[in-house]
């Protein structure tokens, strides 16, 4: 098995140290150099064009974390930029009062979304998850939340509970995707005061393998919303424009109260949607406050638009899930060839690669060889975030992705 160099990351090393003088910890969130493999990884990018990277050391990578979820199409998308170019040269974009496009987004979601009947545009998945329970407590009166799933970093949610007093979480309950005796057993206790179930409704839970609902699991957790008279929120921020036009809820066919959507909604450009049923909603035009200086800013609302646009032109994820399909498949056949405890799970617009665990913790050492291996070859994944396909990843493109992946399976086979 031939040894393949480490990458060249000098230049982000040298970045990466002065930006511990400047940001706290270098830099924030999912991007540090732990959330990767320390050493191995670049920790800054110089461009990005299609489905391929390129770092501030030169090196070029075919990625897929697709800025961890936005980007479905491709980055740098000619004709989303140039949408958002002419807004800017020719009419702006952040003004005191709102420009037209909010109504005709809000319009197209209404097409394309089940639940959706009104919409409030935000610009990140934490505001909107944050705005959605604020909604369902003003609509329910009601005050606990039982929750399944990521939902970013504002205090109710956050995972690390560094800065936030208990009494902000106090009323948060979790249970596990596709258990739903586990949810059953939280409403007989909590449900007479639950405001929102909020939920991912296709599993994606961090650094776990991917779970598609078992049969009956959705329909099971609406019916105990109904029954006890809690808003139903789906977290569709990842899966929202990726799984189907409709989001999960479309592809599953059920439809909650709610939705949040972001991520592949304008292909990299800011925005975030809470969207549901008009009596739920409404209540945020008189009940609550919900505002920010750039909420209305509309060069993301023109990306959205025109990206909206493309997929449904160019049959985008009928595209993704066809070449997707194909592509687990292979990679199925590689792990079953090499049998070293690598599990995929997932869906073609979205999969992960995981090892199973094990008493001696073998595991972890070759999750980093596997991916130390990958990123080494010229292929952006993370050891601890599924990934993603978009538009512009070529039939090629997979095929040598396929290669790196046989071939980092067989060093592992030799290793261990």
């Amino acid at each position: 098995m031939r040894e393949i160099p480490k990458l060249n990351i000098a230049k982000s090393r040298q970045l990466f140290e002065e930006a511990t003088g400047l940001i706290p910890g270098g830099v924030l969130g999912a991007r540090k150099p732990t959330d990767f493999i320390d050493g191995e990884y670049p920790i800054f990018l110089e461009t990005g064009k299609g489905c391929r990277l390129t770092d501030v050391d030169g090196n070029e990578f075919i990625d897929f974390l697709c800025g961890y979820g936005p980007i479905i199409l491709g980055y740098r998308e000619e004709e989303v930029d140039e949408a958002v170019y002419r807004q800017i040269s020719e009419k702006g974009f952040c003004f005191t009062l709102t420009q037209k496009y909010q109504n005709l987004l809000a319009k197209k979601l209404t097409e394309l979304v089940p639940c959706s009947e009104l919409s409030i545009f935000l610009k990140t998945g934490s505001d909107a998850t944050t705005a959605s329970i604020r909604i369902a407590r003003a609509y329910t009166n009601k005050l606990k939340v039982i929750r399944c799933g990521y939902h970013g970093w504002h205090d109710w949610c956050v995972e690390m509970k560094g800065g936030v007093p208990p009494k902000l979480y106090e009323d948060v309950f979790e249970f596990q995707y596709n258990n739903l005796g586990q949810l059953e057993d939280l409403m007989a206790t909590h449900g007479d005061d639950t405001a929102a179930i909020i939920m991912t409704p296709f599993g994606h839970p961090n650094h776990q393998k991917m779970q598609i609902p078992k049969p009956g699991f959705l329909e099971g957790v609406k019916k105990l919303a109904d029954k006890y008279g809690a808003v139903l929120i789906y977290d569709e921020i990842r899966t929202g424009f990726r799984l189907s036009m409709g989001g999960a809820q479309k592809l599953y066919g059920v439809t909650p109260d709610l939705t949040v959507l972001g991520k592949a909604l304008a292909n990299g450009y800011p925005i975030s949607v809470v969207t549901g049923k008009k009596d739920v909603m409404m209540v945020a035009g008189h009940k609550l406050f919900i505002s920010s200086t750039f909420f209305p800013n509309s060069d993301a609302f023109i990306a959205a638009l025109k990206t909206i646009e493309i997929l449904e032109r160019d049959n985008v994820l009928d595209n993704i899930w066809e070449k997707g399909e194909r592509f687990l498949k292979s990679i199925q056949a590689a792990i079953d060839k090499h049998d070293v405890g690598a599990e995929l799970t997932g869906v073609a617009p979205m999969f992960y690669v995981t090892f199973k665990k094990d008493e001696t913790g073998a595991y972890k050492g070759k999750r980093e060889d596997f991916y130390t291996q990958l990123i080494r070859r010229g292929f952006f994944f993370s050891p601890f975030h599924h990934a993603y396909i978009s538009f512009r990843h070529t039939e090629k493109d997979l095929e040598l992705t396929l290669n790196a992946i046989d071939e980092s399976l067989a060093s592992i086979k030799a290793k261990y």
